[in-house]
């Protein structure tokens, strides 16, 4: 499993829930450039609307720009495929207060392209605090038991 792309503010800016997997609905060239890295998921979301789950603001740039449509929109509106089951689920949840989706990671499983969703809440400016302070002193224990070996 190889990781393409991940949006490192979501696990600081959220508490993660419940995560999902979800296959998207791309185009030849979309896979072609996510698998070469020209993919961010910085400022994307998940949307719900006629049953149906889209990813919008990810951005995915051009492969190669000589071969890609002019009509090409970088950030256009993707499809996310997920079973009914799964949609109901969220969208049951979406119904209490705070809660949000937003895409984690796109990586391949068996030669397909796969984004990670999750079901996230929104964190308090004094539990992002707590998450700095937790990693400063994890790389300072880290660091001294490097020094000791």
């Amino acid at each position: 499993m190889t990781t393409y792309a991940r949006n490192k503010k979501a696990t600081f800016n959220y508490e993660i829930l419940e995560r999902f997997e979800a296959g998207v609905v791309l185009r030849g060239y979309e896979v072609k450039a996510i698998r070469n890295g020209k993919a961010s998921l910085v400022a994307a979301y998940v949307v719900l609307r006629d049953g149906q789950a889209y990813l919008k603001g990810a951005s995915v740039t051009y492969y190669q720009e000589a071969n890609t449509p002019d009509s090409y929109n970088p950030e256009r509106e993707r499809k996310l495929l997920l079973n009914k089951k799964e949609l109901l689920e969220i969208e049951k949840q979406l119904n209490t207060a705070g809660l949000t989706i937003v895409p984690i990671s796109w990586y391949s499983k068996d030669s397909k392209i796969k984004l990670e969703i999750a079901l996230v809440r929104g964190k308090k400016k004094v539990d992002k605090r707590e998450t700095l302070k937790k990693r400063d002193t994890k790389r300072a224990i880290d660091r001294i038991l490097k020094t000791e070996r």
